[in-house]
């Protein structure tokens, strides 16, 4: 077994752990980058002041002028549900709170798992470039002291040399990748928590809005 590593050198095996961690790396970046992109700029909205205007054209029973604005604001989460509720509403000639419920829960269960999707893969990738760090430095130190079982002098310095670097890169480079990882998943977390808590209040206080102004008859 000792001279099966020692038949390896850096260039060869040890880089293969370096480079799967670069395609981890790679991997990571571009999920940061559509996520942050998708939460922060394609489905994030000022909630409070999104539903004061909501608020002021349902009171009017302005329907229309409400969908209108709920569709200005793109494909954002919160203003997709308010639309499908504003919709059904309108076409409705006495507003039924569980049907508005029901929209609200449909239409939320359509938009919530794509706030969700691929964050996971980041605390994914953060474990595996981990342990791919530790397998790096396993096979870094099983080189390092299978150096002093061979037969060979002065090559015994370079072989123990050779196995340390590969024990030191590779556990540096999977720390590299898992640790930035860790952090935006956890800040993307929050910022899709912080979406879906706003899908919830305002629903709900949109789903009272809409009864309340239909049971006062405007």
């Amino acid at each position: 077994m000792g001279e099966f590593f020692h038949s390896f050198t850096p260039g060869q095996t040890g880089w293969l752990f370096m480079w799967a961690i670069l395609v981890l790396f790679v991997f990571s970046v571009a999920i940061i980058i559509e996520r942050i992109y998708y939460i922060s700029i394609r489905s994030n909205v000022n909630a409070p002041r999104f539903m004061t205007e909501i608020r002021k054209l349902v009171l009017n029973s302005d329907y229309k002028r409400a969908i209108a604005l709920c569709k200005s604001a793109g494909h954002r989460a919160l203003p997709e549900v308010v639309k499908k509720a504003l919709e059904e509403a309108e076409k409705m000639e006495f507003i039924d709170f569980r049907t508005i419920q029901n929209t609200v829960d449909e239409a939320a269960l359509e938009i919530i798992p794509r706030l969700s999707a691929r964050t996971g893969y980041l605390a994914m990738i953060a474990n595996v470039s981990t342990l791919i760090g530790l397998l790096g430095t396993i096979f870094g130190l099983i080189i390092a002291f299978a150096s002093f079982s061979a037969a060979g002098g002065g090559s015994v310095a370079g072989d123990l040399a050779r196995g340390i670097s590969i024990a030191m890169y590779t556990t540096f480079a999977g720390l590299a990748v898992a640790i930035p990882a860790f952090i935006f998943h956890h800040i993307i977390t929050s910022a899709t928590t912080s979406i879906i808590d706003d899908i919830d209040e305002h629903s709900v206080k949109l789903i009272h809005l809409l009864t309340g102004s239909a049971a006062s008859g405007n």
